[in-house]
């Protein structure tokens, strides 16, 4: 069986590079992190100096940066224009930090339609893609679109929302996929069982298709099944249970794709040392590390 690339999203605390070695030091093979203060809409541009310590810590430490995640401000399904003009050029900021950096994935929310509607919504998200990728920021970059578990009105708890954006993008080759474990079984898809697990991936593959799917969040989820609510926990320790991870960490179809943790932290790295020891551990091929 291939070896996986599990991982977990790093602190850039000090410095962006310092995300690589607190990935080694945790047992990553792969790392996640915000380029930027993810509370604040701008940021510092990055300086020559930064970009190419954080490129050569990925090779010191043997970590690669593989995603990262955009600002949680940013909403591009907003009816209003002024939130989502802002939204568009902070997303845009972050597409380039992404390709300065030689990150391949920025990962995003699709964004809350605010009472809209859904269809508005995914509709304003395509549209600010559009303008965000004409305009040539971010070449190289591919948007990966995440599942939510759909509280209030936010987009992306079905996964026909996600198929309905890239429809309606002009440029489908830039958009992915990014699904989050807590956040399809908040929305009500099952994966508790291998059963349930190949019944969910069928329709992710009928709706989206899996080739769309570029990697994964692993997360146990505190609440039962279609909460649609979003909080994490630690894996086996919620209503997913160890079985659902069993069987994603063993489905050959994603052996290529970074499964990042974004469980709950301490103030040393020693939950993400247990949560990715508990994935490994699942895994069918016992040598693997």
């Amino acid at each position: 069986m291939q070896q996986r690339r599990f991982g977990a999203h790093m602190s850039i605390s000090g410095g962006l590079y310092t995300a690589c070695e607190r990935g080694r030091r945790a047992g990553c093979d792969v790392v996640q992190i915000f380029s930027k203060n993810q509370q604040q809409w701008r940021a510092r541009p990055l300086t020559d100096d930064e970009i190419a310590r954080f490129k050569e810590a990925q090779i010191t430490e043997g970590v690669p940066v593989v995603l990262v995640h955009d600002s949680y401000l940013i909403n591009l399904a907003a009816p209003g224009d002024e939130l989502w003009h802002k939204s568009l050029e902070a997303f845009r900021e972050e597409l380039e930090r992404c390709a300065l950096l030689g990150v391949p994935y920025l990962v995003t929310h699709p964004g809350a339609h605010v009472g809209s509607g859904e269809e508005a919504g995914m509709r304003r998200v395509a549209a600010a893609l559009d303008r965000v990728f004409e305009s040539g920021a971010g070449d190289g970059v591919t948007v990966l679109l995440e599942t939510t578990a759909g509280q209030g009105s936010s987009l992306g708890r079905r996964f026909e929302e996600l198929a309905r954006i890239i429809e309606y993008s002009r440029y489908p080759n830039r958009l992915g996929v990014c699904v989050d474990t807590c956040h399809i079984f908040a929305a009500g898809y099952d994966i508790r069982t291998p059963e349930q697990y190949a019944a969910t991936i069928e329709e992710l593959d009928r709706v989206i298709g899996i080739a769309r799917v570029k990697a994964f969040h692993m997360n146990d989820s505190q609440k039962e099944l279609g909460s649609r609510v979003d909080r994490h926990t630690h894996i086996g320790e919620g209503c997913i249970g160890l079985e659902g991870f069993r069987a994603l960490v063993n489905d050959e179809r994603f052996a290529d794709l970074p499964m990042v943790l974004e469980t709950p932290k301490g103030d040393d790295l020693a939950e993400d040392v247990r949560n990715l020891k508990t994935l490994r551990g699942l895994r069918a091929d016992t040598n693997y590390r």
